[in-house]
């Protein structure tokens, strides 16, 4: 689950300050409960844990298990809804430059080779056949909002901004991202690999391909158990070195990159074909996901006299 600083994310960690709720989760991981079996478990009355249990139900940190053939209320069990919370503080650049935004939509690929499990999906339909590399070359492609594949990369070429006499003192890539695996796994690593200007960037892995909650923007047509959302990354490529939210993943400076001398940026993203961990990608656009943003390239630079 990843949460914002805003009312649904402080609604989590409410539900999560209490010693009684905390003990709640930890029963749960090993087998579903009633509320009578957590009552005796902890020594509390079913009045105190049903009223514990209703904050953690509407913070979706728990939730009912399935089972159809169950009616009596008393006899309902109740499980984990997640494996893991992440809290996303926001990220902000305060610097003397410049700034130009290059808006990438998923769809408008230069260049791509994908293997199944693959597919695009726009605000409304499955574009094409699910793992039918086909789709990948659909005139409705220009509308994806998530992209996926198990094997591959896909490469864009954006126009270069940059005014003559400018000099490029920070690029910035940031967009959301996940592994890919049929239907979702929520512990499935992948390695994942930039490239700018033909030049390796470095590598991040993915931890997961998540389902465990829905993605706030993710479609209501789209199935519960399929990927939701994946992590806000943002790349930085500096004068010093490359970095992924901070940490450095490589020694590749805006030098290497020559971003002064060509009308275009070639951007790619994929697996490569040594990776320890071929785990797939996962890409989220302005319609899935948690975050209502396309891929983004931002270009911080100084003007020269």
């Amino acid at each position: 689950m990843l949460i914002e600083l805003d009312k649904d994310g402080i609604s989590v960690l409410k539900a999560l300050a209490s010693d009684t709720r905390v003990s709640i989760i930890k029963l749960l991981l090993n087998t579903p409960l009633t509320v009578s079996e957590l009552a005796i478990e902890l020594g509390l009355s079913k009045a105190i844990i049903s009223r514990d249990i209703r904050l953690l139900e509407d913070s979706k940190i728990i939730k009912l298990q399935e089972n159809s053939e169950i009616t009596d209320s008393r006899k309902k069990k109740f499980i984990l809804n997640v494996d893991h919370i992440e809290i996303n503080f926001p990220k902000k650049i305060h610097l003397p430059f410049k700034e130009i935004t290059s808006e990438i939509k998923l769809g408008y690929y230069s260049n791509f080779s994908v293997v199944p499990t693959c597919g695009l999906a726009s605000s409304t339909k499955v574009i094409g056949d699910l793992d039918d590399q086909r789709a990948f070359v659909s005139n409705d492609r220009v509308d994806a909002s998530l992209l996926w594949f198990a094997d591959g990369f896909v490469e864009y070429i954006i126009p270069n901004h940059l005014k003559r006499n400018s000099q490029a003192e920070l690029l910035e890539l940031s967009l959301e991202l996940s592994s890919e695996f049929p239907e979702s796994n929520n512990t499935w690593p992948s390695d994942i690999s930039f490239y700018i200007n033909d030049i390796f960037l470095g590598t991040w892995t993915a931890p997961g391909n998540f389902s465990d909650v829905r993605g706030k923007l993710t479609p209501n047509w789209w199935a519960n158990g399929l990927s939701q959302y994946g992590l806000l990354k943002h790349l930085r490529v500096t004068k010093k070195d490359t970095g992924m939210d901070g940490h450095k993943i490589s020694s590749v400076t805006l030098a290497n990159l020559n971003i002064e001398d060509s009308p275009f940026i070639k951007l790619k993203i994929g697996i490569d074909e040594n990776s320890k961990n071929k785990g797939g990608l996962t890409i989220f656009g302005q319609d899935f996901g948690n975050y209502p943003q396309n891929i983004l390239l931002k270009i911080y630079y100084s003007e020269g006299e």
